[in-house]
């Protein structure tokens, strides 16, 4: 592991994102291994509700990298190098049914990494 990936100078985070985990993996799956420009083209024509949310964690990641000053890496040259989805806690909601019972509805949230490296 390098002294880069220990610092989180090229990572950025975001935690209980109030969408499902399998819709924004659609999302993150366009813009792994692609540069930080096309990526965030990208993500401009994306009609997804992950996709705005996505787009400002890539830019919170490159402005992570701009402002460390621990990594000394060109802008220009960065690459969504890894990109996941994790669940997060669920939220449950119970909806009133037929005959007094009641229905669970899981309100999903998820936790979304992007870290970004040069290019290779």
């Amino acid at each position: 592991m390098s002294n880069a990936e220990q610092t989180n100078a090229n990572r950025a985070l975001a935690k209980n994102v109030r969408i499902a985990p399998r819709k924004a993996r659609v999302v993150i799956d366009l813009v792994r291994n692609k540069p930080v420009e096309e990526a965030l083209e990208l993500l401009e024509f994306t009609p997804k509700k992950a996709a705005p949310i996505v787009s400002r964690l890539i830019e919170s990641a490159l402005h992570n990298v701009m402002e460390s000053d621990v990594l000394d890496w060109d802008t220009d040259e960065l690459v969504v190098a890894e990109a996941f989805v994790n669940e997060g806690p669920t939220m449950r909601r119970f909806k009133p049914r037929a005959m007094g019972r009641a229905t669970r509805i899981n309100k999903r949230t998820s936790q979304i990494t992007v870290v970004l490296q040069p290019r290779a």
